[in-house]
């Protein structure tokens, strides 16, 4: 049996790019504590997003902006879903046995 390789996480950008990518997501709850409200929190992500963007080479610039994307929805300040997958906990439901609330 072969051991699958660890999969390394592609990079979307230079490592100047990646650095400021990474240090905008530790950033995110800080600058979510130090705003008072969603427009002073939408604001200063704005700022670092534009910040990033910046910096990025244009033939980069697409994925860039889509992982500040994922990034700026998971924080409420981009619109989109949030996309989560169901798991029951309790394995399969028999439905024989399930109860039904009509």
């Amino acid at each position: 049996m072969h051991a699958s390789p660890v999969r390394q996480p592609t990079l979307a950008s230079t490592p100047q790019v990646e650095a400021l990518i990474a240090q905008l997501e530790t950033q995110m709850p800080d600058l979510q504590l130090r705003n008072p409200n969603l427009f002073a929190f939408a604001n200063a992500w704005a700022e670092r997003h534009d910040a990033v963007l910046a910096a990025t080479p244009k033939a980069d610039r697409a994925s860039v902006e889509a992982r500040l994307g994922r990034i700026g929805i998971r924080w409420g300040v981009m619109p989109g879903a949030r996309v989560t997958t169901e798991f029951r906990a309790l394995g399969e439901i028999n439905a024989a046995s399930a109860f039904l609330r009509g």
